[in-house]
């Protein structure tokens, strides 16, 4: 579960596993040179593997690229491969039919419930493993989610820490998102830490934000990584109906999809309402999806889906000509010049696929900001932005 995000780690932990089960059947049913041969072998590869991946870590699968610091539930399972290594290979020296005079013919049921308590124990700790922390937040947080909270990702998606699962219905989209939460006991205080897309995800940290609230914006976050990247050409983009709205010149360019702009789901990278390229090198780098609400809906009436974690926002000041691309501002009383149009007002909030200094859910700044909902400060969340 911890490593649901990473396909082919999760993909490599179930054959690994599978492997590990099968030699361990053929040993208790089965004596001989050439079982003690094949669970040599796959100890052998099994510790091999573990100490490529605590090193140097293992390249060509997805999420085990970053060296990772041993830890309770890896470091036991390796403890324990390598005491079978060992047992087999002495096993491999003395004869079927004698013991060695030092053994200790410990019985086979204690070696079991030994075995099977410091597994149990084991799997436990491994609900942590490196997202300890992804759904604990401050002591003094609420422990009931808002009654307003709708986690809208795509669905048949791959999310993180699938330890204990729920779906949460959207209250304004028809599609549902996945959440987990690794932990259900008493929320605890943890140091948040920065927001990087090539590690596990982990917003915690934050005063008021519900487990349930940081699991859905999590979620989001997920599913946006994984899916959004179909779009990093934007002649694909453009081929599938998303047009620019001519705003490179500024350093980001948005395109946008008018029929995934008219449909009900919200946070959906295989249709999202826009995309959000980056300009500053002279070519288009995508950097972010612009999910919206349905068009028209009040920037009061916007979905709670991650609390204080996300912040949605609206362009009223932008005024857009026959092409559909920017080419101005409102006046001092919010209209547009003669022969420009201004667009339906419609809530948007961003989800960065890479480091952003104000978080993964940061507004564009300056003009580019838009307008927040009255009595809000504009959401810039250090406690997960990049610092480099």
């Amino acid at each position: 579960g911890v490593h649901a995000e990473h396909r082919q780690a999760a993909i490599a932990f179930i054959v690994v596993a599978a492997i590990q089960l099968i030699a361990g059947a053929v040993a208790l049913t089965r004596t001989g040179k050439l079982v003690i041969l094949l669970g040599t072998a796959v100890s052998t590869v099994s510790i091999g593997g573990w100490v490529l991946a605590k090193s140097s870590g293992i390249a060509f699968i997805d999420g085990l690229e970053t060296v990772e610091p041993v830890q309770l539930a890896d470091g036991l399972a390796a403890a324990l491969a390598i005491a079978s290594l060992l047992l087999m290979l002495i096993a491999s020296m003395v004869s079927e039919t004698t013991s060695p005079r030092w053994s200790l013919r410990v019985p086979m049921s204690t070696v079991a419930i030994g075995v099977l308590s410091l597994t149990v124990y084991g799997m436990t700790a491994a609900g942590t493993h490196v997202h300890e922390e992804s759904s604990t937040v401050a002591a003094d947080s609420p422990s009931a989610p808002n009654a307003d909270l709708a986690g809208a990702v795509a669905p048949a998606t791959t999310v993180q820490d699938t330890v204990d699962t729920s779906v949460v219905a959207s209250t304004t989209t028809s599609t549902t998102v996945t959440e987990t939460t690794a932990h259900s006991h008493e929320p605890a205080t943890v140091a948040p830490v920065p927001y990087d897309p090539n590690l596990p995800i982990d917003l915690g940290g934050v005063p008021g934000v519900t487990p349930e609230q940081q699991a859905a914006a999590e979620n989001i976050i997920s599913v946006t990584l994984l899916r959004l990247p179909q779009w990093a050409d934007p002649a694909v983009a453009e081929a599938a109906g998303f047009r620019s709205i001519g705003d490179g010149g500024t350093g980001v360019e948005h395109f946008v999809n008018e029929v995934n702009m008219s449909d009900e789901a919200t946070f959906d990278p295989d249709h999202p309402e826009s995309l959000v390229y980056d300009t500053t090198a002279g070519g288009r780098r995508l950097v972010a999806a612009m999910y919206m609400v349905k068009r028209g809906t009040p920037l009061a009436d916007v979905p709670n889906v991650g609390g204080a974690l996300m912040q949605w926002h609206t362009h009223d000041n932008l005024c857009y000509n026959a092409q559909g691309h920017v080419a101005g501002i409102t006046d001092a009383e919010g209209n547009c010049p003669a022969g420009l149009i201004k667009p339906v007002e419609t809530p948007m909030i961003h989800v960065w696929i890479e480091p952003n200094p104000c978080g993964p859910f940061a507004a564009l700044e300056g003009i580019g900001g838009g307008r927040i909902p009255d009595g809000e400060e504009r959401l810039c969340d250090t406690a997960h932005g990049s610092h480099g």
